[in-house]
C-alpha cells in the first residue's frame, strides 16, 4: 500500500503565496516521479509541476516562473505558489509514479483545495 499525505492549500487573494507539500509512504521501492496536478470544475486535471528521480523538473506553461517545486527527501515533495491567479483555483493533488511490488503505478493523494479569491 502506497499513502500520499497532503497538507497547504485553502484561500488566499490574488497576488498572494501557499505552499503545498506532500509525502508519501508505504512498501515503495523506487519513485519516478512526484509532482501535483489540479483539476478545476468542468475542466480536465492537468500536470502543474513534477520532479522526477534524477531532479528532472515540469512546469505547466501556465505556472511558469510563479511556482516552484522542490524535493526535500526522497518521498517529500513541496510546491511553493507564488502570485497566484484566480485562475489558479482548482483541487491540487499530489501524484507518484512509483515501483511497488515490482510494478510501476499512479498514486494519488486526497487532493487539497486551493481558492484564490478577493
Amino acid at each position: 500500500q502506497v499513502q500520499l499525505v497532503e497538507s497547504g492549500g485553502g484561500l488566499v487573494q490574488p497576488g498572494g503565496s501557499l505552499r503545498l507539500s506532500c509525502a508519501a509512504s508505504g512498501s515503495i521501492q523506487f519513485i519516478n516521479l512526484m509532482g501535483y496536478y489540479r483539476q478545476a470544475p468542468g475542466k480536465l486535471r492537468e500536470r502543474v509541476a513534477t520532479i522526477t528521480a534524477r531532479g528532472l523538473v515540469f512546469y505547466g506553461d501556465s505556472v511558469k516562473g510563479r511556482f516552484i517545486i522542490s524535493k526535500n527527501a526522497t518521498n517529500l515533495v513541496d510546491l511553493q505558489m507564488n502570485n497566484l491567479k484566480p485562475e489558479d483555483t482548482a483541487v491540487y493533488y499530489c501524484g507518484l509514479s512509483a515501483l511497488v511490488g515490482g510494478d510501476v503505478n499512479d498514486f494519488w493523494g486526497q487532493g487539497t483545495q486551493v481558492t484564490v479569491s478577493s
